[in-house]
């Protein structure tokens, strides 16, 4: 192989060695990456390279000039770079980490094949129209864009309609005393669209010629009849009619280009009985969420909702860390939700509203707040995350009441449950294949 192959190959094995995406997101170090680049740890093959020694050696085959005879000592072995220093013994410093860099739409296109998703976001703000193919017709326009084989067809459906074999019916005209009627009678009987007046023109002008045939039966077995099509072979195009009415002119489909927006709420209960595992879980299964919707969309904007018997908005930087002393109201949270949402217009962005906690709310509130607003409030997605890493609490009920009410057929609306690390992934398969039934 050459260098480019051994380069190919060492990039290969570099992200086979790759820790797995799922793992990652259920175990790994999330707060190594930032919003535009997910670090995610590997494994490097170090690539080989060639090293120059600058010192003066000599040529080949040269010395120093103090070779020593054989069989001479030739004194301690030096020390060589790696084997350790005067200032600390071997093994003492850390390895650097290694990383793979995924930007958010390849994190969104490996989770995709990771769990069996497939999320079409939907463009919403108008940020361009340009014309597409020409694939409308109007009655006019330029001659340039006349459709001339929608015309053609037109004509060519027309004279296989209307048109006969001629000189078949003059010679029933030249039967010993046949009328005009009887012929046209014959020739309804045999579909063919032919007038009165023409069969009157015709017998006319054959009347020198009237007894030629003793019966229409002699004509039939004596005169070969033409079909349509063969006529129009020979005639050939020149005498498919066309008529203005066929005119057609294409011109261009007017293609609106949408800009995919999106903006995600996500919600977390920062009360005194959000411990630091419910909140570790929290932040695993909200973050990369986060980055999979960065992914899909052109544009992702992120609003966080602090809450406990109160809300406040939040930076990301303290959403996951924060933690009060009070106690539960979770519609508090929505309700600041839906004042921020103002200021991304339904009509203009798609919406996801996300909240965790470990279910406990005030009483009455799920009931009576919660699910209102939850309704109340258009989105693409709400999803609740109640996260219990020791087993539910007798009062912690929100988000049994949440599946009750909404029942697990409703597609804008997903409860998921984080007991440890093992759910998180389970819980955004929940959430994301919702969300992907819903745009179905």
């Amino acid at each position: 192989m050459g260098l480019r192959d051994d380069l190919d190959r060492f990039r290969e094995v570099g992200e086979q060695r790759r820790e797995d995406l799922a793992d990652f997101i259920q175990y790994g170090d999330l707060g190594s990456s930032r919003p535009g680049e997910i670090n995610i740890p590997v494994k490097i093959v170090s690539l080989p390279e060639f090293e120059y020694d600058q010192r003066d050696k000599g040529g080949v085959g040269q010395g120093d000039g103090d070779t020593p005879d054989v069989g001479q000592p030739v004194g301690q072995p030096q020390p060589q770079p790696g084997d350790g220093d005067e200032d600390g013994e071997p093994g003492e410093e850390g390895g650097e980490h290694e990383y793979y860099e995924m930007d958010p739409e390849e994190f969104a296109q490996e989770l995709d094949e990771e769990l069996g998703l497939d999320l079409e976001p939907k463009g919403k703000k108008v940020i361009e129209e340009k014309e597409g193919p020409f694939t409308d017709l109007t009655r006019t326009g330029p001659d340039s864009t006349l459709d001339f084989e929608r015309m053609f067809k037109e004509g060519l459906k027309r004279k296989l309609a209307m048109d006969f074999d001629e000189e078949f019916l003059r010679e029933l005209c030249k039967v010993e005393g046949i009328s005009p009627r009887e012929v046209f009678e014959w020739a309804r009987g045999e579909n063919l669209p032919v007038s009165m007046a023409w069969i009157e023109e015709a017998h006319a002008d054959v009347a020198d010629e009237r007894g030629a045939w003793s019966s229409i039966a002699e004509v039939e077995a004596n005169v070969e009849r033409e079909p349509v099509q063969q006529k129009i072979r020979r005639e050939g195009i020149k005498h498919v009619p066309f008529r203005r009415e066929d005119e057609r002119y294409r011109y261009p489909e007017i293609i609106e280009e949408k800009e995919k927006n999106v903006v995600v709420v996500n919600i977390r209960d920062v009360s005194g009985s959000m411990r630091e595992k419910k909140r570790e879980l929290v932040e695993r299964t909200f973050t990369p969420l986060d980055w999979y919707l960065t992914g899909k969309y052109d544009n992702a904007e992120f609003v966080y909702i602090a809450h406990d018997a109160d809300a406040w908005e939040i930076e990301r930087e303290d959403f996951f860390g924060i933690r009060s002393g009070g106690g539960t109201k979770i519609s508090s949270a929505y309700e600041l939700a839906a004042e921020l949402l103002e200021e991304y217009p339904w009509s203009d962005w798609n919406r996801y509203v996300f909240a965790a906690g470990d279910s406990e709310n005030s009483s009455n509130d799920t009931e009576e707040r919660v699910i209102p607003m939850m309704e109340k409030i258009d989105a693409n997605l709400h999803a609740y995350v109640e996260t219990q890493p020791s087993g539910n609490a007798i009062n912690a009920t929100h988000a049994e009441e949440l599946e009750r009410h909404f029942g697990p057929d409703d597609d804008e609306v997903a409860v998921a449950y984080v007991n440890g690390e093992g759910d998180v992934t389970d819980a955004i398969y929940e959430i994301l294949s919702t969300e992907g039934e819903e745009n179905e």
